[in-house]
């Protein structure tokens, strides 16, 4: 097999160009870190930054799965243990141009919503099985 001039010329060329680039990008990144003050960089412990992330997913959770009719195993946990908390079963909803959850008891066939100090119990009683629940499920 023979390879033609040009495209190892090209090869050659291009892997120049790469060259070039990571140099140019090693020069930027420690002019970078030479810019910084080193005494302001801060570098969170292990333990917090798995509680930012448990945090991130409670919040993901908590604004789109559960108003979701999603079969996510930890969505329906988090809703059976809110349902033996409180006593009833609960559907969540975002009414349309609405910016605020909706929490609906059910009772039977009807819906309705449960709104003031019963809200902010729920949701933060949902707050705390989320963040317990995703803590439980990360590794």
């Amino acid at each position: 097999m023979t390879i033609k001039p040009q495209l190892f010329q090209n090869m050659l060329r291009v892997y120049g160009h790469h060259l070039d680039q990571g140099r140019r990008m090693a020069r930027y990144r420690m002019l970078l870190q030479q810019a910084l003050p080193s005494g302001d960089v801060v570098t969170p412990s292990k333990d917090s930054r798995r509680k930012q992330l448990v945090e991130k997913i409670a919040r993901e959770i908590m604004e789109s799965l559960m108003v979701s009719e999603s079969a996510n195993p930890v969505v329906e946990e988090i809703k059976k243990e809110l349902q033996r908390e409180f006593g009833f079963p609960m559907e969540f909803r975002y009414p349309p141009l609405a910016t605020e959850i909706q929490i609906l008891r059910k009772e039977g066939e009807e819906l309705q919503e449960i709104t003031g100090d019963e809200k902010r119990a729920v949701l933060e009683k949902l707050w705390r099985i989320t963040l317990n629940t995703v803590n439980e499920t990360m590794i």
